[in-house]
């Protein structure tokens, strides 16, 4: 897709998207930090998909690639090794591949800063609770 997929948004779709992302993302991160090599474009799709500058066709596709990545049962379980991760891989790969132009320099350095800096799902993270601002 060129610049901006012209794509219909469902709303509730979205919604329900954006808030099972909200409730377990952080979580998720956390949990396959060191397991998974897509770690950082996934937190990296996630502040694109936060941005208030990005479209809601962008954020809707990405959204929906980050909840899939949330849910704790699809397609092949992620505690199977590195099998888990291979559909959660492709669907986020997909959905970066068609709104690439959109995650921004930016969305990538907060991301390698998050990851680095240890602070995922804590302070200063959007659906954080609290907490030291490193990860556990």
């Amino acid at each position: 897709m060129a610049n901006s997929p012209n794509l219909p948004v469902d709303p509730r779709r979205y919604e329900r998207d954006k808030a099972r992302v909200e409730k377990g993302f952080w979580a998720k991160v956390r949990w396959t930090l060191g397991r998974v090599p897509f770690l950082e474009e996934a937190v990296a799709a996630y502040y694109c998909a936060i941005d208030r500058e990005t479209p809601v066709q962008v954020k809707a596709i990405l959204m929906g690639a980050l909840a899939y990545f949330v849910l704790p049962t699809d397609m092949v379980p992620d505690f199977i090794a590195w099998l888990g991760f291979v559909d959660d891989a492709a669907v986020l790969a997909m959905a970066i591949r068609s709104v690439e132009p959109h995650i921004k320099e930016r969305h990538r350095r907060q991301a390698q800063s998050t990851i680095a800096g240890g602070t995922a799902g804590r302070s200063g993270n959007p659906g954080a609770r609290g907490g030291t601002g490193r990860v556990a």
